[in-house]
């Protein structure tokens, strides 16, 4: 991947929403030209697709707490799987270490956090045990990746 196309990259990054001809001025190429490698990073799925990011306050989601769950190791892949069904959760990792599964949750409060562990994930086949920590408050959260510097 050459600089122009990292460059792109590092402005979609930023607002994904920015109109193409905006893109094509900073870094000096034609509009078509930049439509078209955007395209050819789509195809070639170095762009996975575009996201809004909500604000959470707005819809009153602002616990976020992270839980280990460990699994019955023959269950690990079904336990993933239905975890998966569950709206609250926004992330699943497979790691390594005692736990199965460590997942991020995203609720309205306590309450609500509560009542998933324990008529959602405890309730799921498999599941030996959970342990949850509630996140305090969030200094920095992204999605965002960080790209090569250009040479």
């Amino acid at each position: 991947m050459d600089e122009v196309s990292l460059e792109i990259l590092k402005i979609l990054q930023e607002k994904a929403r920015i109109p193409n001809v905006e893109v094509s001025r900073r870094i000096g190429l034609a509009p078509s030209a930049v439509l078209e490698r955007i395209r050819k990073m789509e195809n070639q799925g170095i762009i996975d697709g575009y996201e809004v990011k909500l604000n959470p306050e707005k819809f009153n989601r602002t616990q976020v707490a992270f839980v280990h769950v460990k699994v019955n190791v023959p269950m690990d892949e079904i336990v993933g799987e239905r975890l998966s069904k569950i709206p609250e959760i926004q992330e699943i990792h497979f790691v390594s270490g005692s736990d199965s599964y460590l997942i991020k949750i995203r609720t309205s409060d306590n309450h609500a956090l509560c009542n998933i562990l324990q008529q959602q994930i405890s309730t799921i086949e498999g599941v030996i045990s959970t342990n949850t920590e509630t996140v305090l408050s969030t200094i920095k959260e992204t999605n965002r990746i960080q790209l090569p510097l250009p040479k």
